[in-house]
């Protein structure tokens, strides 16, 4: 496989860690917003998240509420669209956006890519359904266009058992080929999905807050655990991705401050 995966930061937040978990040191850490991009093998490109909304994100009272609880730091070059043309990517050639979940941080830029294929699982689809201020979900800042844009939903049946590195894994093909398997990562929120690409990199969402954090997932304090969708299965989830970083594959949680753009090379 000669693929190529690229990260790109969108925005980012920042929280005090002391606050987040027991026994954890105060101290303020930022957590950037990560979005990656799939160079594929045949021309397809696929995208696994999309970051923050720039501007105004039109969600009203909930919106002003998340801001408060979770104060994004966005600027106009953060914008998807803009850091794809700033790499040389024109953003109409991305033809999947694989949406792990539907939190603000990785939703706001859907709206730049109307031509796309948005992979996404029944969990999705249940909580747009019924978008509960708990979920985390702010529906405004997804475009009006969303309900009738083309869409692979991934249900139970699209996931197989596949072993990685002696680790059973639930995945589907994404696209044929083995290169891009879409995940099921638990826990964090209904039909949460991750992807491995080529073997080698596994993209985890929010499957942890870091990858240097995934041993904290049991030692989440109150607030924390009741914005997990399932609090335990987002430590077992936990769990098993430590099993595969010490197998080799290499881990990267969607909140990681990561030196390199390059994840492959």
């Amino acid at each position: 496989m000669t693929g190529r995966l690229r990260h790109l930061t969108c925005g980012r937040t920042s929280h005090d860690l002391g606050r987040m978990f027991h026994g954890a040191p105060r101290g303020v850490r930022q957590f950037p917003s990560g979005v990656f991009l799939y160079d594929a093998p045949g021309g397809r490109r696929v995208l696994f998240d999309t970051g923050y909304a720039t501007g105004d994100w039109g969600a009203g009272w909930r919106g002003a509420v998340y801001r408060r609880l979770l104060p994004p730091i966005v600027d106009e070059v953060d914008d998807v669209a803009a850091q794809l043309e700033a790499d040389g990517v024109e953003p109409a050639s991305v033809t999947h956006v694989v949406l792990s979940h539907l939190h603000p941080d990785h939703v706001g830029g859907v709206r730049r890519f109307p031509s796309a294929t948005f992979v996404f699982t029944e969990g999705t689809l249940r909580t747009l359904a019924d978008p509960r201020p708990r979920t985390g979900v702010l529906t405004g800042l997804l475009p009006a266009w969303f309900e009738t844009a083309a869409r692979t939903v991934l249900g139970p049946d699209d996931f197989r058992t596949t072993d990685v590195a002696g680790v059973p894994l639930r995945a589907a093909d994404l696209l044929g080929d083995g290169s891009y398997l879409v995940l099921d990562l638990p826990g964090h929120a209904d039909g949460h999905v991750g992807a491995l690409i080529e073997e080698r990199v596994l993209l985890a969402g929010d499957a942890a807050w870091g990858s240097d954090l995934l041993e904290e997932a049991g030692r989440m304090r109150t607030l924390p655990r009741l914005v997990q969708h399932n609090p335990e299965r987002y430590r077992q989830t936990a769990a098993m991705l430590r099993a595969l970083a010490d197998a080799g594959i290499r881990i990267v949680c969607s909140h990681d401050p990561l030196g390199d753009r390059e994840l492959l090379s």
